[in-house]
């Protein structure tokens, strides 16, 4: 009997430190997630601020469509079969006037949306234009094209266009047609593109991958074995292959979901994105990022941003001006590096222990190729995680790790740093029903020795 006894309060005894350690480990847990916070996108379940809403009648999306105040059988007759697949936006100053003039007229046949910001403020000098009235006119004194972009044209009300061109105002296009060029971007499967530019016009070339080639429809690389920029066939960096600048690029819808988070909101002048874009691409940059010969523009080069107004005398401060932006762009230059890096490596702290082993150790921000990078190892992670979640109870204690992958925005956030734009949310569980799931079988012999030592 006594044995019997023995047996018995020992069983209970192991039982409770188990489940005393469990609780403590899952404390533990609790405080490392938070702690985590920061960084931590968590996605509510319905409630919250809307929970007094019914789910049917909430719009997520929007578009930049302008709407009649009232419709009539004529309104209505002349605007059917008419679609908005794409938005054209621009930061304009009066002074390049005639320039914008003839990129809007050519958008605007193919039933573009258009959205002008006006960094000088002169907005009522464009009223004498005939399509002024179809235009979105934003105002705001010496801001760039990427703050203004940042502000008014986030993901969710852009959503509804399947193309998003976010051009500067110096650029020619005698030579360019919008439907056609969509045509190409489409048929060749680029997320991110630009047209190339003239050689024999443009006075303003910083790259040879945006030069036109006369040869081709589309090129996604450049070969050089002169200089100090050598690019041939095995080259998988920008700007040898997956780059487009940033005077005239053109992004898909699930591409600009990426780069608007991308976009840094204290960063105005957009120095140093060219050279990420491409973990945006939705897949292998070096096959998703293109520069479009057949059809091609020609960049003026005239810098207009923080000059004279056209309406003012030139003085010397204003004359300097375009030195002291040259000089911010590069001390915005250096902080968006080290901005990325840092992410990049706090990334990789957070997320080594779950990949570690998962990717033949080619961690997603080092130089692998885009094919290993975008593609097999998104395979490689989905299956392993199907792995983990079979075995994912017991990992989670033994490494007091469980993360979640990510699924930003639909998986269009791409490869980029999570603390750029951060959604990785751990996972946390209780630890009840884990204690009845894997220490009941001990329990049970526990129970078996007990009646047969009777």
């Amino acid at each position: 009997m006594k044995k019997r006894t023995s047996l018995g309060l020992v069983a209970l005894f192991t039982s409770l430190t188990l489940l005393l350690t469990m609780n403590l480990q899952f404390e533990h847990l609790k405080i490392d997630v938070q702690h985590h916070e920061p960084f931590v996108a968590t996605e509510e379940p319905w409630g919250g601020a809307l929970q007094g809403l019914p789910r049917g009648i909430v719009e997520s999306t929007s578009d930049l469509k302008l709407k009649p105040l009232w419709t009539s059988s004529s309104f209505e007759s002349k605007k059917t079969g008419e679609s908005y697949s794409a938005l054209l936006a621009m930061a304009v100053g009066i002074s390049q006037k005639e320039t914008v003039d003839s990129v809007v007229r050519k958008f605007l046949q193919e039933n573009f949306s258009i959205v002008l910001f006006h960094y000088d403020g002169n907005v009522d000098e464009w009223r004498d234009l005939e399509w002024n009235s179809k235009a979105i006119h934003i105002v705001a004194y010496n801001q760039t094209k990427w703050w203004f972009a940042k502000r008014f044209l986030h993901p969710d009300i852009v959503f509804f266009y399947d193309y998003l061109f976010l051009w500067d105002e110096d650029l020619g296009v005698e030579n360019f047609h919008p439907g056609r060029y969509l045509q190409v971007m489409s048929s060749e499967g680029l997320q991110i593109s630009q047209p190339a530019l003239d050689p024999d016009l443009s006075s303003d070339i910083h790259h040879r991958i945006t030069v036109r080639n006369r040869m081709k429809k589309v090129h996604r690389r450049i070969y050089n074995r002169r200089g100090s920029l050598r690019c041939s066939s095995e080259s998988k960096e920008p700007p040898c292959t997956g780059w487009v600048e940033g005077m005239a690029p053109v992004f898909s819808r699930a591409a600009w979901q990426c780069v608007w988070h991308l976009i840094q909101n204290d960063l105005v002048h957009g120095w140093g994105l060219d050279m990420k874009l491409g973990y945006c691409a939705q897949g292998d940059r070096t096959k998703k990022v293109g520069v479009i010969d057949s059809e091609f523009i020609v960049h003026k080069g005239i810098p207009s941003l923080g000059g004279p107004s056209a309406n003012k005398a030139p003085n010397r401060r204003s004359l300097d001006s375009r030195t002291h932006i040259r000089r911010q762009s590069t001390a915005e230059l250096k902080i968006f590096k080290a901005r990325w890096n840092k992410a990049v490596t706090e990334d990789r702290k957070l997320l080594d222990a779950s990949e570690v082993g998962m990717t033949g150790g080619c961690f997603r921000f080092s130089r692998c190729s885009p094919e290993l990078d975008n593609t097999s190892k998104i395979e490689r992670i989905q299956a392993n995680k199907s792995e983990m979640h079979r075995n994912g109870h017991l990992q989670f204690f033994l490494q007091n790790l469980f993360p979640e992958w990510r699924n930003a925005n639909k998986g269009t956030l791409g490869m980029m740093p999570a603390l750029i734009s951060s959604n990785i949310q751990p996972r946390v569980e209780k630890p009840l029903l884990l204690f009845l799931l894997y220490f009941s079988p001990l329990a049970i012999s526990i129970a078996i020795a007990i009646q047969g030592s009777a």
